[in-house]
């Protein structure tokens, strides 16, 4: 539902990998290691994409290399709908793995009710809460780093793991469990 133009959201974060990180090439099992997908989902993809000419991929001896096609050009408007869409789930996680105290990371609100498949527009924000002890500053700093990233503005919220294994009534974590999370890999944390 974040963006109707591609089949399934594996494909569009697939797409957004890739077009996200144009300078790099990737092996197909790192990409099924790296989505939590088959090696044949992916096998499928990329033939998928390859065939219809917007990633490139490179034999090296038995290695199947797949990168972003940037000749085609569509390349430039895809890579920013991409990270409209999808964008959110690529770049927060490799943002927030280097900021000290976070321990997990979730997207709420609008866009995660979108990626998981409930309909509207596309959201104009992106909310993630962050549980754990980072600095402000550090925050600050992820935000407005995705923000250029993403063309869109990022609210981040930091609660403390007391607070966000409270059993206590709190209406904002009561509505927060009422509604779709989208759970970001940190690295270093292990939770997805």
């Amino acid at each position: 539902m974040l963006l109707p133009l591609v089949r399934t959201a594996f494909q569009g974060e697939l797409l957004a990998w890739l077009y996200l990180h144009p300078e790099d090439e990737y092996p197909l099992v790192v990409l099924a290691q790296q989505f939590r997908v088959s090696p044949a989902s992916v096998t499928r993809e990329v033939d998928r994409l390859s065939a219809a000419g917007l990633i490139k991929v490179r034999r090296v001896g038995n290695l199947r290399l797949v990168s972003a096609d940037e000749e085609t050009i569509i390349a430039r408007p895809l890579t920013e709908l991409l990270a409209l869409t999808y964008g959110p789930i690529v770049v927060l996680p490799e943002l927030l793995s280097g900021v000290p105290g976070v321990e997990e990371a979730y997207i709420y609100g609008s866009w995660a009710a979108r990626y998981e498949g409930e309909p509207g527009r596309v959201p104009r924000d992106v909310d993630v809460l962050v549980v754990g002890e980072p600095g402000e500053d550090d925050l600050y700093l992820v935000a407005r780093r995705a923000e250029q990233q993403l063309g869109r503005e990022v609210n981040l919220r930091r609660m403390s793991r007391g607070t966000w294994e409270s059993t206590d009534e709190d209406p904002f974590l009561e509505s927060l469990r009422s509604r779709p999370l989208v759970g970001l890999e940190i690295e270093g944390t292990g939770v997805a």
